[in-house]
């Protein structure tokens, strides 16, 4: 018996992904391995295109998670870092534009489960979200209840790098020498009042370097012809890096 290779397979399962009109995929590149995300184009249409157009018009360009809380969420989109990797870095507020309307409702209604990314907003203003997301790192189910201070609308979930948010769920902050311990992080009291005024820091300096960043792309799937026959996938991951997969369907008998 003549065994198919396993890249085949691989790659006519990644073709019937695709041809059954998955959502827009994003990758979160952190500093503890990648998370990659579907979105859900279909179910929260408004939701989605106004997390793409952030990406796209690079608003999350070396954005940081501005909020862990261990056994609850991860919390991005609000902050990024501008002069990264200089003396003169600061921190600035995601320009935001308009806020958009609730989707709870819209479509299919997807519960904040552990995995899932749902759209930040104010407390009592249903229809605040604007710019900032966060994942969910257990089921938060309560964030569904149907009143003001909820209706957080879930938009996407995790397909690859659920053990990443397994290590967000084990984050402990520095904290410094001292009685009491002194929090080594940094003051975000300009922008937040408690719980949001803390910046969690990978070590004690307070310097930009040590923030936990969530880079986020879009991935940039094709399916083309090959050479020879045949056909090839192809998808961006980062910048300047594809990766490809060619494939066929006129496979030998067993």
């Amino acid at each position: 018996m003549q065994c198919r290779p396993l890249a085949k397979y691989f790659s006519l399962l990644l073709l019937s992904v695709f041809s059954a009109h998955a959502g827009t995929l994003a990758q979160f590149r952190t500093i503890f391995g990648d998370i990659e995300v579907e979105l859900y184009d279909q179910d929260k249409p408004v939701t989605v295109q106004n997390f793409i157009r952030y990406v796209q018009n690079g608003k999350y360009q070396d954005g940081f998670a501005h909020r862990i809380v261990p056994g609850f969420v991860i919390q991005g989109g609000g902050f990024t870092v501008t002069n990264r990797g200089t003396t003169n870095w600061l921190i600035e507020a995601v320009p935001a534009y308009p806020n958009i309307t609730n989707e709870f409702g819209v479509g299919r209604q997807f519960s904040n489960l552990y995995g899932t990314i749902a759209m930040a907003k104010q407390s009592g203003d249903t229809n605040s979200a604007s710019a900032q997301w966060f994942f969910n790192l257990t089921n938060n189910a309560f964030l569904d209840a149907p009143n003001t201070n909820n209706y957080f609308v879930v938009f996407g979930h995790v397909v690859r790098g659920t053990n990443i948010l397994n290590i967000f769920n084990k984050f402990r902050p520095w904290i410094g020498i001292g009685s009491p311990p002194q929090s080594t992080n940094l003051d975000l009291h300009q922008y937040y009042l408690p719980p949001f005024d803390d910046l969690p820091l990978l070590h004690t300096n307070k310097v930009e370097t040590n923030f936990v960043y969530m880079d986020i792309s879009l991935l940039q799937v094709a399916i083309k012809p090959a050479a020879g026959g045949g056909k090839q996938i192809s998808w961006n991951s980062a910048a300047g890096m594809t990766n490809i997969i060619d494939y066929t369907t006129n496979f030998p008998p067993l």
